[in-house]
């Protein structure tokens, strides 16, 4: 078994988070060559600056206390990670020094070689005094008639009483740390007597508040959040004796006090890996909306300084080595298991469910922007590259759904043994269920839920879909027949709150098979086709890039009518969003936050056009499939890009 330790981060005047401090002590070091860790329950301390203030349960006022971070985990000896047979890099984790004190500084060593390397995407432009990256002709376009959407001369809004109390709200979930702001608590309900793990900081929870923080000018949350779940993400994760790979970011963190004597206490950030979670298991999606996340703070803030820290490049590196891999799947997308996302419960959805490829895909292009091009980044990026075209490619051919493809599904063959066969994955018709025939409108389509050999999740999951609008995942023609999907089956998606999770609901003996008679996922309520506000912001996103402001701003207004009235619920319970959710917690802040980002979005279109992507025209002449080797005749890629240039 690996050496347990001990690590003991003490905040004051710590140059984790302070690059004008003047220490010259870390808690490890990376390395290229392998060493072991030979003494256990080591603590290591940053040099201290004074005392922080911070209330003991770490949310709103302050009292005095010592602030220091223990985390209890067991130290990784060494990473190597390999992908397409080449290393991106090797990592190696050193304790050293009698209680970590005199360690050398943090140092990065790259063993790659390899002289191909694509560009960087991209190239920085200024907009309103904001400076930001875009992706060739990104958001250009929609850029000025989002601009003239704005009436000429018309002073700015003024913020509404529901504005103005989701504001407050927001701001008395925030979470100290040492004094600093590191995040918000997931529900900061009075009257819930037993918040279970809603008192804590979640990283999927905590994008809508950081994108309101941003979008109001407020980064120094974010900054810190990004660098204290970096730091947690150093040292690894054990469940039953067993580690999952290095990289893994947590689903969430509690800050904690930690009583030294009767006048004092330290205090703690205690994360969760998954060994705490339902099921027990690693939150997937946590590194990639980390990524996303720290795009969007470069992108809004201007501070592009944070991205290049050498700490920042290795836990980015870190993540992609961890999701690029090499394993036995034949298919570009991620396999994960079901409870892996904001899915956190059994719905049906492992394998390779649409959000996490969506997430997945979003990642890579924040990735390709954000790593610093050398020589010891060339593999990664080239591998980045590959990924990009194979999984977009693999999306907009296999999981794309309308009355088209519908009917080429309906008269499929099944049992074909070629090279060249048209059922690849051997789905059989019967598989098609009834609601979806009559479902489907004539004009619009949608990504499915799932694919995997002989089975598809024809169920419509809103945030995949939604994040395959904004990253560009989809075509320009199928992002635009979804929101048209959205549109035509407003009744069902949306009705009296946006957005439905997914649709349908899983119901009767479906339920009791996929759910395993999930009493939380009955029908119509919680993940199972319920209601969720904090979805808004994302569909807000979607639709100013596709220029549809009118559905954006007709579910806004919607959401504005109900929520202060219900107190913010996390979730709606019936087929139309009607009533709060059955055990939906009040006062949910990604729900407050969720409606307050999109208000600001849609005040601020011309800083929402830096959140998302173009078309890449580049990704669709990246081509690995060596066509004259595999037999194949024709590569499919093109027609993918014919349906862009029609």
């Amino acid at each position: 078994m690996k050496p347990t330790s001990k690590i003991l981060f003490s905040c004051r005047n710590s140059h984790f988070f302070n690059p004008n401090s003047h220490s010259h002590t870390y808690p490890f070091r990376i390395l290229d060559s392998p060493r072991f860790i030979h003494n256990t329950h080591m603590t290591f301390r940053f040099p201290s600056l004074g005392f922080c203030q911070s209330k003991p349960n770490g949310v709103g006022g302050f009292s005095s206390s010592r602030c220091s971070t223990i985390v209890s985990r067991v130290l990784s000896t060494s990473v190597e990670t390999r992908v397409n047979e080449k290393n991106f890099e090797r990592i190696y984790v050193q304790g050293g020094g009698e209680g970590g004190v005199n360690m050398k500084p943090l140092v990065v060593e790259r063993i790659d070689k390899d002289e191909n390397i694509v560009g960087e995407e991209g190239s920085r432009i200024e907009v309103n005094g904001v400076v930001g990256d875009v992706d060739g002709d990104v958001s250009l376009r929609n850029l000025e008639g989002l601009s003239e959407s704005k009436v000429e001369g018309k002073e700015e809004e003024e913020e509404s009483e529901v504005e103005k109390e989701a504001l407050r709200l927001l701001r008395e979930a925030v979470v100290s740390y040492c004094g600093s702001p590191v995040g918000t608590v997931a529900a900061n309900d009075p009257g819930d007597k037993q918040p279970l793990n809603y008192d804590q900081v979640f990283i999927r929870d905590f994008v809508p508040s950081a994108l309101t923080f941003l979008l109001k000018g407020e980064g120094e949350i974010v900054r810190n959040f990004l660098l204290h779940t970096l730091q947690l993400q150093s040292w690894e994760k054990t469940v039953d004796c067993y580690s999952p790979g290095q990289g893994l970011m947590p689903a969430s963190f509690k800050v904690r006090t930690v009583a030294l004597d009767e006048n004092t206490y330290e205090e703690v950030l205690d994360p969760d890996f998954g060994e705490s979670a339902i099921g027990r298991v690693a939150p997937v999606d946590s590194g990639l909306w980390w990524i996303i996340m720290l795009r969007a703070y470069g992108k809004l803030t201007g501070d592009y300084a944070l991205q290049e820290r050498v700490d920042v490049q290795t836990g980015l590196k870190m993540i992609l080595n961890l999701c690029l891999s090499d394993g036995f799947d034949m298919f570009p997308s991620l396999l994960v298991t079901d409870g892996s996302c904001m899915i956190d419960r059994r719905m049906g959805i492992h394998g390779h469910p649409l959000e996490i490829q969506a997430l997945f895909y979003s990642a890579l292009r924040c990735s390709r922007e954000m790593l610093s091009l050398n020589d010891g980044s060339k593999n990664l990026v080239r591998a980045i590259n590959n990924r990009l075209s194979a999984l977009s490619f693999h999306i907009r051919e296999y999981y794309w759904v309308d009355m088209k493809k519908i009917n080429e599904i309906y008269r499929y063959k099944t049992e074909e043994y070629s090279m060249d066969a048209t059922n690849k994955f051997n789905i059989y018709p019967e598989q098609i269920p009834s609601w979806l025939m009559d479902w489907i409108p004539e004009e619009g389509g949608y990504m499915m839920g799932n694919l995997q050999p002989a089975h598809m999740d024809f169920r419509f999951f809103t945030l995949g879909n939604l994040w395959s609008v904004v990253s560009s995942l989809g075509t320009p023609r199928q992002n635009a027949s979804i929101l048209n999907l959205i549109e035509a089956k407003w009744d069902d998606l949306v009705c009296h709150m946006p957005l439905k999770l997914c649709y349908p609901a899983l119901e009767f003996e479906e339920w009791r098979i996929i759910t395993g008679s999930d009493p939380k996922n009955t029908p119509w309520s919680y993940h199972n086709g319920g209601s969720w506000p904090t979805l808004l912001w994302q569909f807000t996103l979607a639709c100013m890039k596709m220029g549809r402001l009118e559905l954006a701003q007709k579910a806004v207004s919607l959401a504005e009518k109900r929520l202060q009235i219900d107190r913010w619920p996390e979730y709606y319970d019936t087929r139309t969003g009607k009533f709060i959710g059955k055990q939906a917690r009040l006062f949910q802040t990604w729900t407050i936050a969720g409606f307050l980002a999109s208000k600001l979005l849609l005040k601020n279109p011309e800083r929402a056009s830096l959140l998302f992507w173009e078309e890449d025209y580049e990704l669709l002449e990246i081509c690995v499939c060596a066509l004259s080797k595999s037999g194949r005749k024709k590569c499919s890629r093109f027609a993918a890009k014919s349906q862009i240039l029609v």
